[in-house]
């Protein structure tokens, strides 16, 4: 018992250090966009979108919110040490995707943005030890027509 909490103790803080990582991917990709023509509207934008199974809350949040040109841009940003367990895009699979649209139909809501375009975007960001950092910019990653609930027809049968 005693040696397990010595083993607590001195384990590094992974979620800390992940938490740091990713405040540095984002400064990096907002940088990143604004040198390529977005116009910054939010960063961190954190609403609560539902329950789960079990009843508690579930929040969203989107990394960054972005316009570009007429478009509203909700923005993902993964990053990434290296490429070794696996490329940044990996981690937004379908349950985070999910998230980010619940919360950008809320934002879009808030702000009664209903007939301006807008899109899904995916910025990954590589921080190598040695090396500069490596950006990359998916326009239009995923759409909502994805998971739009499918409509029954009563003429198929």
């Amino acid at each position: 018992m005693k040696e397990e909490l010595l083993l607590q103790q001195h384990r590094p803080d992974v979620r800390r250090s992940t938490r740091q990582t990713g405040e540095k991917g984002e400064t990096l990709a907002a940088r990143f966009l604004r040198l390529n023509g977005f116009r910054l509207v939010a960063a961190n934008f954190t609403v609560p979108i539902g329950r789960n199974s079990r009843g508690a809350q579930v929040t969203g949040e989107i990394d960054l919110i972005a316009l570009e040109e007429d478009a509203l841009c909700f923005i993902e940003v993964k990053t990434r040490a290296s490429r070794d367990f696996g490329g940044p895009l990996s981690a937004v699979d379908r349950q985070k995707q999910r998230q980010i649209i619940r919360a950008a139909r809320v934002y879009r809501r808030i702000f009664g943005l209903f007939d301006m375009r807008f899109r899904y975007d995916v910025v990954t960001v590589i921080t190598p030890p040695n090396g500069p950092p490596e950006m990359e910019l998916f326009r239009d990653f995923w759409s909502e027509t994805s998971f739009r609930k499918k409509e029954w027809h009563d003429d198929i049968l």
